[in-house]
C-alpha cells in the first residue's frame, strides 16, 4: 500500500544507515505545502493534516519506522519568500 494524500506529490519508503550501522526505514513525504512556520504561505492546519494521515499510515502499515516532510527541490529557492 502506498502512501497517498492531496497535499503529497510524492512519498517513498528510504532506508536510512545511521552512524552506528543500524538501518531504519523512512517515509519521506515530498509536498508543495510551506512547512516553515516563518513562511508567509504556511498553514497549520494543512500541515497537522497532512502528518496525522503519515502518522496513521504508519501506524496501519507499518512501512516505516518513522516520516519526514520535504518540500520540492524547486520550491526551496522560493523559501526565502516570507
Amino acid at each position: 500500500m502506498e502512501f497517498t494524500h492531496p497535499l503529497a506529490r510524492g512519498a517513498k519508503v528510504w532506508t536510512a544507515q545511521l552512524g552506528n550501522g543500524e538501518t531504519r526505514r523512512i517515509l519521506v513525504i515530498v509536498t508543495n505545502a510551506a512547512l516553515d512556520p516563518e513562511n508567509k504561505r504556511h498553514n497549520s492546519e494543512t500541515i497537522e493534516r497532512l502528518t496525522a494521515a503519515a502518522q496513521d499510515y504508519l501506524e496501519d502499515t507499518r512501512e516505516a519506522d518513522g516520516f519526514l516532510l520535504a518540500n520540492r527541490l524547486r520550491d526551496w529557492e522560493n523559501s526565502r519568500d516570507r
